[in-house]
């Protein structure tokens, strides 16, 4: 229970993050596709690294291990991808 609500807390603090920096406004997103404000690009990537140096601190002190993960499907990433751009693009027109 104490981990779902861990979770919650920083998710909430992530999201809240996400629109203190102005993040959810739509002239920010479109100005990413524009390559005229990499605000969001600079803030998701220093999300990823805040992220992955806990994780692999988390996993030097011995509290967590990394599973095995299966080789990725490159076929299935594209076309997910492709499917998301396009919605992503149709929901900003």
């Amino acid at each position: 229970m104490t981990n779902y609500l861990i979770a919650l807390l920083l998710g909430v603090f992530f999201g809240l993050s996400l629109n203190k920096a102005g993040l959810t406004r739509y002239n920010k997103i479109v100005n990413v596709f524009r390559f005229t404000d990499l605000a969001v690009l600079k803030f998701m990537m220093t999300a990823l690294v805040v992220a992955m140096s806990g994780l692999y601190a988390l996993r030097g002190m011995g509290w967590i291990t990394f599973p095995n993960i299966p080789a990725t499907y490159i076929a299935g990433n594209l076309i997910g991808g492709l499917i998301f751009g396009v919605g992503m693009a149709l929901t900003g027109f």
